[in-house]
């Protein structure tokens, strides 16, 4: 089977996307001293586009890394929740070595909230297991503003994504190498390497708040065309000023 494996030399996005994942680990200090990370993978476009893209920079103006990769599987699951009969091939690939872990949800038990927690701490158990203390998430600019509005619409709290956030009950940080990267773009470049096709098998993700949330601000952009830039810009700006103050 071909399997649809991103590396370099890079088209123009590809370079694109690249430096602007450069730009969030240098601004953001995403590594600190760390050079192993687990990866969240899902499958889909965003998390597979990050993870060719830190194989594709390790020791390349970044530390040689040490990358591995967790899917959590299971009846039902977020993202593409594709299983390691395609997922494998492509880390071996890579040479990045695969842990898979098992949701317990069902459909009857599928709620957005719940989910997301028990996701989290079978990524966050895996990660410890491997000695990983930094977990990269394919969060990308559109998922950052998703959530600022969400958060401002609910709790009136200005909080989006930040690009690295340590988890001190679980003893990992969370990092968001692809913070600056739109969705669409990172679409396009799925879609040259031929993985735009994976997405969301969620039922309940097609009807959620983000869903609501994603569909507002495609009607904002119609009046306010750079709504999506503006709202990733100040949704960094105010968090990076959070963190002075802390």
């Amino acid at each position: 089977m071909n399997l649809p494996i991103a590396t370099p030399p890079w088209t123009k996005l590809g370079s694109k996307i690249e430096s602007m994942c450069r730009k969030a680990f240098f601004e953001f200090n995403l590594l600190e001293e760390e050079t192993k990370i687990m990866v969240a993978l899902s499958g889909g476009k965003d998390s597979l586009t990050l993870l060719y893209m830190l194989k594709a920079m390790s020791g390349r103006g970044l530390p040689p890394l040490e990358i591995r990769a967790v899917h959590v599987g299971g009846e039902f699951s977020c993202g593409a929740s594709l299983g390691e009969n395609f997922l494998k091939p492509i880390c071996d690939a890579l040479e990045i070595p695969l842990v898979i872990q098992y949701s317990t949800k069902t459909r009857e038990t599928l709620e957005c909230y719940s989910c997301s927690r028990e996701r989290r701490k079978l990524i966050f158990d895996a990660a410890k297991e491997a000695g990983c203390k930094m977990v990269a998430f394919g969060h990308h600019r559109d998922d950052n503003i998703e959530t600022l509005l969400m958060n401002l619409l609910h709790k009136a709290e200005f909080a989006g994504n930040l690009p690295k956030v340590p988890m001190h009950d679980f003893g990992v940080t969370i990092i968001r190498p692809l913070i600056y990267i739109s969705e669409q773009e990172i679409r396009e470049f799925a879609k040259m390497y031929d993985f735009a096709r994976i997405s969301c098998q969620c039922p309940v993700g097609q009807l959620s708040n983000r869903r609501k949330v994603k569909d507002l601000i495609g009607q904002l952009e119609e009046v306010f065309p750079n709504t999506r830039a503006n709202l990733a810009q100040a949704s960094l700006e105010f968090g990076s000023t959070k963190a002075l103050k802390k």
